[in-house]
């Protein structure tokens, strides 16, 4: 049995490599598939297939068309969700990640710090399993072959 596991959240610390890692040691089987995590590619793509734009909110627009066309198929792909809230960032795109998650019915992890359980209290009482640690969401995974 091999899964693809969506990895939502912020881009700017190396949770993903730090939960990849973990999970190619413990032999999981998983695929995992995440957003774009290059900021600037991010921000470019819409530019880059379209081509230049007026001002700063069509550029968005654009980028924002692109990236959730991506965002949408490889979320419909997974067989299950995993989103790091992190106390840095604002997490506005992980936010989302998670409803659209929520919505289409996939196993859902959110992995959150202790200063972060008021603001996702809703989040964390619609999703499957909060956790506080990369390390206790790759138990999670593990618990599934058990």
């Amino acid at each position: 049995m091999k899964f693809t596991v969506y990895l939502a959240g912020e881009i700017h610390t190396d949770w993903r490599d730090a939960l990849q890692e973990k999970a190619k040691k413990e032999n999981l089987p998983f695929t995992f598939v995440s957003p774009q995590t290059n900021h600037d590619r991010s921000d470019d793509i819409g530019e880059a297939i379209i081509g230049e734009q007026p001002n700063a909110l069509y550029r968005d627009k654009v980028a924002s068309d692109v990236n959730n066309f991506r965002t949408t198929v490889l979320l419909n792909k997974a067989d299950i969700v995993i989103a790091q809230f992190g106390e840095q960032y604002r997490q506005w795109n992980t936010a989302m990640d998670v409803t659209t998650a929520i919505n289409l019915n996939k196993p859902t992890i959110i992995i959150r710090p202790d200063s972060l359980i008021h603001p996702l209290k809703e989040l964390s009482n619609k999703v499957n399993v909060t956790v506080e640690s990369v390390d206790q969401a790759i138990d999670v995974l593990k618990y599934i072959f058990e």
